[in-house]
């Protein structure tokens, strides 16, 4: 297998690129005279097959090549993780299965591998390995970490515990497919996991058909993992433990004839003979285990090699190439020239991909169509009249309901509980899903509603829902939300880049700061509001603030409709008193916000106003500049992206964008005045589209600090939000 170059004239078109070329393995005439994955069928005929085995051997040094070049060519890039990985995903592929996710954003290169071999990537224009070399890490190409936009690819990959919710959201709406989903003995120190595992299991026993494969190689980024020194029987016990009903596990030590020291080895140190093994071993614990989690049983596939198994270095220094990682240095060279192959087992190695599963991923993967809806038809909204006091939430609760009842695979996630944050109406018409049925806490087991006690859990099955083409609504406390942001972020930006529309993804925030007076500050933190904000510039983000329930109803209306985008809707759990039509709501999503009173006067002060508790001390002050011959606007605030300037946000990068922005009129009408005041009970960030686009004098009152008070009121007070410190800064703007 010594590697030669130049490549022969007979080399394909799609190998134009590779650097090194080798001579063709030993039976290749007898093992590789004709592709095992049948053409048919999308999978090889047998696990057992030499022939299969001696092809998927073919196939994970392929992917090994691929990585390193593709890194080295940016000198920059991790191809030691998915290098341990490459054996069972050549594994997946030749058994049929191309509906891959995984936990681990760093083996992006790997992945972006196997979709380039079986032609997904030409739906990119990338049809040769140097298109594949050109555009990795680069603009329009492929990024560092998985993205939404990589055709064949499932899923982002960004922070660490994530990928399990896609794989989870994938196999509760789609039975009898096959979601796997890797996970790196790194990232199995979150504390995410394992936990998600364990509720969505006891929620939904019968959607087993995801499939955890722990990529166990001893390290981590910088060290060996945390759990490299468990023994094999400690690690099956972790995941029994942890309920999983049957453990494959496959350790490349027990396949060693090159005498490698520790638990950890490289099966591709292994003779010749002994590779071909190890391949035929992985390909039946692979497909045993992918059969059993089809059929009924939860189950993980555990992969135990030493990370950077046949790349350029081994251990935690093989997780990333820094500058200097080229493909002149002697040990990128040689690598490249260790998983060399000849240009007939690239070619036999692409038909096997591209045959896999019916075709290229990006022609058979779930999320490369449009999944179809259940029709919801016309929501029954009831407009209560002016004055009346309504609690927001519970209004918004009973078109949850409605949605829920006509749409059977919509689901409502709440990890403090929605009678806590009133709607227990949630609760009654579309029930808790919990194995024990129990009419006093409207739980049974095909319920709607998933209560993990774990926000990451709750926010990863809502918008892996989302972003796999179903409806979805996470609620949460607004100052418990923040452990979940990181999975509802990841996928936001994946929704901005995806090449089809999806469902949006819609979060319910309740409890705002001001209503936590007795709790203190651990409740108190609308700081969370920073996070959208900063979002909102992305182009697809909509942090929605309803005035009252009437607002709160237009609001998720309109949310219902959108695809693509991440809508933010924060209200109060306290009944509040009527003040809006459903028009004005609706016009306001189109105009940022609308005016709810105008007080005439020698001079105007507008007084804009984000969220529906702070509209109390706006009122009052209203009255008290009215009283001092002083006139006001009242602007009820209810989507700030919508007052951005167009060139403020990347709207023109978004695959489904909504360019709508109000004109300088529109905005003058709203905001025009001598002196201007933007309030708001969370962060001051969510007035910038207003700060950015008036020409009045102009201050912002905002959240400063949380603290225990009896009253909203008190807690208002002791931010400066009161209508005497409102009057006395107009009076002071207008000069």
């Amino acid at each position: 297998m010594t590697a030669t170059t130049p490549a022969p004239t007979t080399t394909p078109a799609f190998c134009d690129g590779i650097q090194y070329f080798g001579a063709p393995w030993p039976e290749f005439d007898t093992l590789g005279a004709a592709p095992a994955v049948d053409a048919t069928t999308g999978a090889i005929a047998s696990p057992s097959d030499r022939a299969a085995a001696f092809q998927t051997l073919l196939a994970a040094d392929a992917l090994r090549y691929l990585t390193v070049q593709m890194t080295a060519s940016k000198e920059s890039g991790h191809p030691g993780g998915y290098a341990s990985a490459a054996d069972v995903m050549a594994a997946l592929i030749m058994l049929g299965y191309k509906n891959f996710t995984t936990e681990v954003g760093h083996h992006a290169p790997g992945f972006y591998s196997q979709v380039f071999l079986d032609r997904s990537l030409e739906a990119m224009g990338i049809t040769t390995v140097q298109q594949l070399r050109d555009r990795f890490r680069e603009t329009h190409g492929l990024l560092g970490h998985l993205s939404g936009q990589i055709p064949g690819l499932l899923a982002p990959a960004g922070p660490l515990g994530q990928g399990q919710h896609f794989a989870m959201a994938g196999a509760k709406l789609f039975p009898g497919t096959l979601f796997p989903v890797t996970i790196g003995d790194g990232g199995l120190g979150e504390p995410y996991i394992m936990s998600s595992f364990g509720h969505f299991n006891t929620a939904y026993p019968q959607a087993t058909n995801f499939l955890p494969i722990l990529i166990w190689n001893g390290y981590s980024q910088e060290h060996h993992s945390m759990v490299s020194t468990k023994s094999n029987a400690a690690m099956e016990a972790y995941w029994r433990g942890n309920g999983f009903e049957e453990v494959v596990l496959l350790d490349a030590k027990a396949f060693d004839d090159a005498n490698q020291p520790g638990n950890y080895v490289d099966s591709t140190q292994f003779s010749f003979a002994q590779r071909l093994v190890f391949a035929q071993a992985v390909l039946e614990a692979t497909d045993k285990a992918a059969k059993l989690a089809l059929g009924g049983k939860l189950t993980v596939l555990i992969i135990k090699q030493l990370k950077g198994a046949g790349v350029h270095k081994r251990g935690a220094q093989s997780h990333n190439l820094y500058p200097g990682d080229n493909l002149e240095r002697d040990y990128i060279v040689a690598a490249l020239k260790e998983r060399a192959l000849s240009p007939e087992a690239w070619q036999l190695v692409r038909t096997n991909f591209e045959r896999s599963g019916g075709g290229p991923g990006s022609q058979v993967a779930v999320t490369e169509s449009v999944r179809p809806l259940a029709e919801l038809g016309a929501l029954n909204l009831v407009e209560f009249p002016a004055g009346e006091k309504k609690v927001s939430t519970t209004a918004m609760g009973d078109l949850v309901v409605q949605v829920g009842k006509a749409d059977p695979d919509f689901i409502v996630t709440n990890a403090d509980g929605n009678a806590a944050s009133g709607i227990n109406n949630i609760n009654v018409g579309l029930k808790i899903v919990h194995p024990t049925t129990d009419p006093t806490y409207f739980q049974q087991p095909d319920g709607q509603v998933y209560e993990p006690l774990n926000e990451d859990a709750c926010a990863g099955l809502a918008v892996g829902q989302a972003l796999f083409g179903a409806r979805s609504l996470w609620c949460s406390y607004e100052s418990f939300a923040i452990n979940g942001l990181p999975i509802w972020q990841t996928v936001t930006q994946a929704m901005a880049e995806l090449r089809r529309p999806t469902p949006a993804t819609v979060c319910l925030f309740t409890a705002g700061a001001l209503e936590q007076g007795r709790n203190g500050w651990t409740h108190q933190r609308p700081e969370i509001e920073n996070y959208f904000a900063a979002m909102m510039r992305n182009g697809n983000i909509f942090p929605l603030f309803p005035c009252d329930a009437n607002s709160t109803q237009a609001c998720y209306e309109w949310a219902l409709a959108q695809v693509n985008k991440g809508i933010t809707i924060t209200v109060s759990k306290s009944p509040l008193p009527i003040v809006s039509t459903f028009e004005q709501t609706r016009q306001a999503l189109q105009d940022g916000g609308f005016v709810l009173q105008e007080t005439p006067g020698e001079k105007t002060v507008v007084l804009a106003v984000i969220g529906d508790m702070t509209l109390t001390p706006a009122i009052t002050a209203a009255e008290q500049l009215a009283a001092q011959g002083i006139g006001s606007r009242i602007v009820a605030v209810v989507s700030p992206r919508r007052l951005y300037r167009s060139t403020d946000v990347a709207v023109e990068m978004c695959s489904e964008p909504d360019a709508h922005f109000v004109d300088d009129a529109t905005f003058d009408r709203l905001f025009g005045g001598d002196a201007l005041l933007g309030v708001t009970g969370g962060t001051s960030a969510m007035l910038e589209p207003i700060v950015l686009r008036s020409t009045a004098p102009r201050d912002v009152f905002a959240w400063k600090r949380g603290e225990t008070t009896a009253t909203a009121g008190q807690l208002m007070g002791l931010n400066g939000l009161t209508a005497e410190n409102l009057v006395k800064r107009a009076i002071a703007l207008l000069g």
